[in-house]
Order: C-alpha cells, then structure tokens, then sequence
C-alpha cells in the first residue's frame, strides 16, 4: 500500500491559505503526509504545530532559490546557502527530502557539458549538508507544456548525474506526470532508474488534474512502479478539477490496493 502525500500549495485550499490550516484539512481526510513546494511565505512555526499536532509527515520540500545553474555568470552562491538554510529548515518540519532541479539550459553549450556540470554543482551541494541525514532528489520536468527551456527533461539525463554524484543522500524524482508529457516509456524508464529513485509525484495527462481527469492508465502505471521496486511515499502534485476531497478518491483506492 503506498503513502500518498497530498501537495498543500494545490490541495485543500477550501482550507484557507494557511499552510498550516491545510495540513489539518489533510489529516481530517485521512492522510498521514504531505509535501509542499519551498518554504517561503510560509509561517514554519505554525506549519510545524500543525505537523506534530495532527501526527503528518513532511514528505518533501523544494529548494530554494530556485537557480539557472548554466546562466552567465553562474553564481551558484546564493543556492548553496539557501540549500544550507533549506536543509535546517527541513530538519525543524521533519523533512527527510528537498526537490532540486537543473534550471534552463544554456543554448551556446553543448548538453553533455551541462550535464557533467550538474554532476560537479550537486556533488559539491551533498559535501556542504553531508551527515545532515537530508537526501537531495532531482526532478527533470518536461519541457512541451510546463517549463519550456528547462536543461533537466529525461529521465535518463536525472539518472546519469544521479550516478556521477553517487551518493546515498542523492537520487531521482520521478515524476510521472513529466514522463507521460515527454512520451517516455514509463516500464524502461522505472526499469533504468529503479534503485536511484528516493521519491515519486503524480498527476494525469494531459491537464495535470487529479488522477482519472486524463488519460493515464493509473491501474497499470502503479503495477509497474510497484514492479520496480518502489515502496516510498507517492506525492499528489496536482490541480484539482474538484473538491480536494474528491480528487483523492480514486487514487486512494488504486494505492491501497498496491
């Protein structure tokens, strides 16, 4: 039976736009975690009640800033501290995970050098938090609807800088919303990262709404990720077309069967 972590920056917004007021909504439909997007704007104090008041996990967080790592002039400072600050942040909520990304791509270079570069930014990134017991999960999106630019849209690509950073504190999210969008085959996809993926988002395709809004066979695609190993938490990264109360039922009832 896989977790499920509702997003609370998209779910539960009849809630109110506290953060903290929507985890509570979260734990009175039955959820044991969430995820959010970066902690900014957010009263962490209050956010941290919540957490330890209702019993939830904080699944996951993103980085902040977010950064374009391949940009002239590259100042990758300002990431570093904000990782730094981010994963202190992390340890107060409980947090085990923050999201971190490739940016744009740079046109004049080529892909391959961007890559090995990502390699050398996020292998210095885990020597700075390393012993934090904080993992770093990278996230490559698609780039024909959502980010348009982004140097990060393979799966694969994720997979390759995973295994140059090759640490136990670094690995890939899958993001099966992403995939579906780029056309990849999720089986091979799921087969070539299976023991580097330390965390799991979905939303149907196309539209990015709740699962059964699209076309994805969430039956089989959960048969297949259940078949390659994954036993984590599934963050619900998605735009309801609904309550969100609604929009979780269908797969809740998929999860609970795996």
């Amino acid at each position: 039976m896989y977790e499920l972590a509702p997003n609370i920056d998209l779910l539960f917004g009849e809630a109110g736009d506290c953060a903290a007021d929507r985890v509570r909504a979260a734990a009175a439909a039955g959820f044991g975690a969430v995820e959010m997007w970066g902690p900014t704007g957010k009263d962490l104090g209050a956010l941290k009640d919540a957490l330890e008041q209702t019993g939830l996990k904080l699944t996951a967080q993103l980085a902040e800033p977010r950064t374009q790592f391949m940009i002239p002039p590259k100042n990758h400072a300002p990431f570093y501290a904000g990782l730094e600050q981010g994963v202190q942040i992390a340890l107060q909520l409980g947090c085990p995970r923050i999201v971190v990304g490739s940016g744009t791509g740079f046109g004049g270079r080529k892909r391959q050098d961007q890559l090995d570069e990502l390699v050398q930014i996020y292998t210095k990134a885990i020597e700075l938090i390393d012993g934090s017991g904080t993992t770093l999960v990278l996230e490559p999106v698609n780039v024909r609807v959502d980010h348009p630019g982004a140097l990060l849209d393979r799966t694969s690509e994720a997979v390759y800088v995973a295994r140059g950073v090759e640490s136990d504190q670094f690995g890939v999210l899958y993001d099966l919303y992403h995939s579906t969008v780029e056309g990849e085959d999720v089986e091979l996809e799921l087969a070539n990262a299976a023991e580097l993926i330390k965390y799991v988002q979905i939303a149907d395709a196309p539209g990015r709404g709740e699962p059964g809004s699209g076309s994805i066979d969430w039956r089989a695609r959960l048969a297949q990720l259940h078949a390659s190993g994954y036993r984590g938490e599934i963050g619900l990264e998605y735009y309801p077309t609904v309550s969100s109360a609604q929009s979780v039922k269908r797969i809740q009832e998929l999860a609970a069967a795996r």
